[in-house]
C-alpha cells in the first residue's frame, strides 16, 4: 500500500523543547534546548471551568492539536482528528485503582470522566466546537507509527485534510513499573491530499511485511529530551522533518510490519 500525503503544519511540545521553532533549531545543532523545562501548557480554547480539570492529557494534546491548524492556516472546528497516545492518563489510572482497592466511595466523577483514553479528543471537540469525526488510537509501543497511518489513510480516502495528535504524559505509581513513561510530550500534524499547484513538504507512506522491523533510530542532541517518554519514537519523524532535504526513514507498526516514510 502506496499512500501521498502533503503536510499543511506541524507542532511539537516537550518540557525542554516547548513549540516546533525550537525543537527544530535542537534538532538541527543551531542551538542548545533551554535548561529550565516549561510549565505545562494552558489550553485557552477551553473555558476556565474545563480548563482547571484538564489533565496533563488534555494540557498537551491541545496545545499541539491548536499549533498545527494554526501553523496550517485551518479552522480547528472543520478538521476530523486521529488522538494517538500509547498509555491514556497513566496518572489518573493509577489514582482510580488505588482509590477503588481502598475507599471506593471516594472515588472522583471528575477524575473518572477524564480517565478514558479518548478524553483529549472529546474536550478538543468541546474547546473547538467540532462536529467532526474523531479517531482514538492506541497501539501501545507502534502508536505513533499506527496513528501516522491512520491519518493519511483518512486524508487519502475522504479527500480531506485530517489533523493527526500523537501524545504521551508521565506515568505514576504502581503502574510505571509495568508501563513507564516521563516528562509531557506532545506532536501533531495536519495532513491533505497532495495538491499539485501547491509546493508543500509531502509523505509518501509505504508499508512492509519484514522479518523484524527495525525502525530509524533518534540521533539529534533531542533525543535524550525525550527518550523516557512512551512517544518517543516519534522523534526520528521529527528528525527528518526538521531537515530540509528529502530524506527516508522506517517506523515501526508491529515486531514484522514497518512503516516507510520518504519526506519531500
Amino acid at each position: 500500500m502506496t499512500l501521498r500525503v502533503a503536510i499543511e503544519g506541524v507542532s511539537f511540545w516537550a518540557s525542554r523543547l516547548p513549540g516546533w521553532d525550537i525543537a527544530r533549531t535542537v534538532i538541527r545543532g543551531e542551538q542548545a534546548a533551554p535548561e529550565t523545562p516549561s510549565a505545562r501548557p494552558s489550553p485557552t480554547l477551553l473555558a476556565p471551568t474545563e480548563r482547571r480539570r484538564a489533565p496533563d492529557t488534555v494540557a498537551v494534546a491541545l496545545e499541539v492539536a491548536a499549533r498545527a491548524c494554526e501553523a496550517a492556516g485551518r479552522k480547528p472546528s472543520d478538521l476530523p482528528s486521529v488522538f494517538a497516545s500509547t498509555h491514556g492518563d497513566l496518572a489518573i489510572s493509577d489514582y482510580m485503582c488505588s482509590t477503588l482497592a481502598t475507599t471506593p466511595a471516594l472515588i472522583s466523577p471528575i477524575k473518572f470522566h477524564n480517565s478514558v483514553h479518548n478524553a483529549a479528543a472529546g474536550y478538543w471537540s468541546i474547546g473547538t466546537g467540532s462536529l467532526a469525526p474523531y479517531t482514538a488510537i492506541s497501539a501501545y509501543e507502534y502508536t505513533f507509527g499506527t496513528g501516522l497511518l491512520e491519518a493519511a489513510t483518512q486524508a487519502v480516502c475522504e479527500q480531506r485534510p485530517v489533523l493527526y495528535v500523537a501524545f504521551d504524559i508521565e506515568s505514576k505509581g504502581a503502574l510505571a513499573s509495568m508501563a513507564p513513561s516521563r516528562g509531557l510530550l506532545g506532536a501533531a500534524l495536519v495532513l491533505a491530499p497532495v495538491n499539485q499547484s501547491q509546493q508543500q513538504r509531502g509523505l509518501i507512506l509505504t508499508t512492509e511485511s519484514v522479518a523484524e522491523s527495525h525502525p530509524t533510530p533518534a540521533r539529534s542532541a533531542a533525543a535524550t529530551l525525550v527518550a523516557d517518554n512512551a512517544l518517543a519514537p516519534c522523534l526520528p519523524f521529527f528528525e527528518v522533518l526538521a531537515s530540509s532535504s528529502p530524506r527516508t526513514l522506517r517506523l515501526a507498526l508491529s515486531r514484522q510490519m514497518a512503516l516507510n516514510v520518504q519526506v519531500n
